[in-house]
C-alpha cells in the first residue's frame, strides 16, 4: 500500500506546472526570469546575457524554480524551488555564494532590507531564516544552516516579506490568512510573538507588497487573492483599510470567455509611493491598474491595459524603483521551444510611475519588442527564443491558465493516502532521542 501511495504522490507531483517568474534589479541594472529549472539573467546596462557561476558544490537548480528575489540594494539575489535548494547569488559577479538545503520544496523567499537575513517557506508552511550578515562580495559564504522560526501548520505559504524596517516577517497562506510576526533578534529562538493577523480574504492569498506614504512615511501592506480582491492594510494592527473587487470591474466583466471564478489575483506590483498598482489577473490577457490614495486610505480602479496583438496572461510582475517600466512575464514550466529551453514571453509597460496616477490612460502603453532595452538579445536570453509564434503563445496561455488554476487550489487526497502524507509533515515530527 505504501508503494502505491508513493506512486500516487509522484503522479500528482509530476502534474504540477510552475508559472514563469520575473524580478528586476532595484536600480534597473538587470532583469531575471525563472521558468522551469532555468534561471536567466540579462544585464540591462551592458546589453548582454549574464553567465551564472555556481561553485557552491551543487550545480544550478535541478527542478522548477518557485521563487526569485533581489535584495533591497540589489547586491544579493535568491532563487529557490522544488529541488529543495535556496541559492544565494552575488549580483556583482552572479556567483552562487551559498546553497542552503530545505527539508521540503520551497514556495516563497524574502531578503531583509539590511541584507542580513534570507527567509524562505516550505511546502508544509514552515518558515526558516538564514543569517548572512558579514557577507563580502568576493567571498563564498560558509555552509549555512537554516533555522525554523514559525509555521502555518501544513498550509502552503504563498508569499513572504520582511517589513521595510526589518521588525516583522509577513507570511500569507493558502488558507486565507496573513500573519504578521515579530522577527526575533536571535532567529534560533523562533518567532513566537505574533503582532497581528490580517483577516478578510475569503480565498487563498496569492501576493503581498509594501507601499509607503510620502507624507507620513508610514508603511502599508497590499494583498491580492483568489477572491478577486486587492486589499489595503494597516498591518501592524491587522486593520483592513479598503478593498477593491477587481472581478467586479465593468471592463473585465465585459470580456468574453472569462469565467468570474477565474479572476483570481495572481500577482501585484506597486510604484514606490504606492499611488499606482499593477494587478495580474489569473485568466485575463493584460494588466489591471489601480490608483491608491494613502491620505484617504483608499483604492480605486484606474484602467485595464490589454496586450495588443497577442494572448498574453502575465504570471509575474516586477518593477524597479528607479524606472518607469513595469516588467511582465508569461510562461509555464511545461512549455518548450526546444528539448532544453522552456518558453517564456516578456512584455514591458512604459509609464508605470507615480506622476501617472491621474493621467494613466494617456501615458502608459505596452512597448513593442523592437523598443525594448536590449532588443532581440534580451528576448533571446529571457524568453528562450527571440520570436514566439501565435500558436505557441495560445498554447502558453492555456497552460498558464491551468497552472494558475491548480497552483493554490487544495488537492483532495483519497483517505488512504492521508496517513502517508502526514508522516512527512514538518509539524508532526517527533524527537526520537531519549
Amino acid at each position: 500500500m505504501e508503494e502505491t501511495n508513493m506512486e500516487d504522490c509522484e503522479q500528482i507531483r509530476e502534474s504540477e506546472v510552475a508559472p514563469a517568474l520575473i524580478a528586476v534589479h532595484p536600480a534597473h541594472k538587470s532583469v531575471a526570469v525563472a521558468v522551469g529549472l532555468n534561471l536567466r539573467v540579462f544585464n540591462l546596462q551592458e546589453g548582454c546575457s549574464v553567465p551564472l557561476v555556481d561553485d557552491s558544490g551543487v550545480h544550478m537548480h535541478k527542478d522548477s524554480i518557485r521563487a526569485i528575489r533581489y535584495g533591497a540594494e540589489g547586491k544579493l539575489f535568491v532563487s529557490a524551488g522544488d529541488d529543495k535548494l535556496v541559492k544565494i547569488w552575488a549580483t556583482d559577479s552572479w556567483r552562487c555564494i551559498s546553497s542552503v538545503s530545505s527539508e521540503k520544496r520551497v514556495t516563497a523567499v524574502a531578503i531583509s532590507n539590511d541584507g542580513h537575513f534570507v527567509a524562505f517557506a516550505d511546502k508544509f508552511g514552515v518558515i526558516y531564516a538564514v543569517e548572512i550578515e558579514g557577507y563580502h562580495e568576493n567571498q563564498t559564504l560558509p555552509d549555512k544552516k537554516a533555522v525554523p522560526i514559525l509555521a502555518h501548520y501544513c498550509s502552503i505559504i504563498t508569499s513572504l516579506e520582511f517589513s521595510p524596517d526589518g521588525r516583522y516577517v509577513i507570511s500569507a497562506d493558502r488558507d486565507f490568512k496573513i500573519r504578521v510576526s515579530v522577527f526575533p533578534e536571535k532567529p534560533s529562538d523562533g518567532a513566537h510573538e505574533i503582532q497581528s493577523f490580517c483577516l478578510g480574504h475569503t480565498e487563498f492569498v496569492s501576493c503581498l507588497a509594501f507601499i509607503c506614504s510620502k507624507d507620513s512615511q508610514q508603511w502599508y501592506l497590499l494583498s491580492g487573492g483568489g477572491d478577486s480582491t486587492v486589499r489595503l492594510w494597516d498591518f501592524t494592527c491587522g486593520f483592513l483599510l479598503d478593498t477593491c473587487h477587481v472581478g467586479e470591474t465593468e471592463l473585465l466583466q465585459s470580456k468574453e470567455g472569462i469565467d468570474d471564478s477565474l479572476l483570481a489575483v495572481s500577482d501585484l506590483c506597486a510604484t514606490p509611493g504606492g499611488s499606482l498598482i499593477a494587478v495580474a489577473i489569473q485568466s485575463y490577457a493584460g494588466v489591471l491598474l489601480l490608483s491608491c490614495d494613502l491620505s484617504a486610505k483608499s483604492l480605486h480602479f484606474a484602467r485595464v491595459v490589454p496586450i495588443p496583438g497577442e494572448t498574453f496572461i502575465p504570471t509575474s510582475l516586477a518593477a524597479a524603483s528607479s524606472s518607469n517600466q513595469l516588467w511582465m512575464v508569461m510562461g509555464a514550466s511545461t512549455l518548450y521551444a526546444s528539448d532544453t529551453s522552456p518558453l517564456a514571453r516578456v512584455k514591458v509597460l512604459y509609464g508605470f510611475c507615480e506622476s501617472n496616477q491621474d493621467s494613466v490612460e494617456q501615458e502608459t502603453h505596452v512597448l513593442e519588442d523592437k523598443d525594448l532595452q536590449g532588443g532581440e538579445q534580451l528576448l533571446q536570453t529571457l524568453q528562450g527564443s527571440s520570436f514566439i509564434d501565435k500558436d505557441a503563445l495560445s498554447t502558453a496561455a492555456e497552460a498558464v491558465k491551468t497552472a494558475m488554476c491548480n497552483l493554490l487550489i487544495k488537492k483532495q487526497y483519497p483517505s488512504e493516502n492521508r496517513e502517508f502524507r502526514k508522516r512527512g509533515r514538518n509539524d508532526k515530527k517527533v524527537n526520537k532521542k531519549k
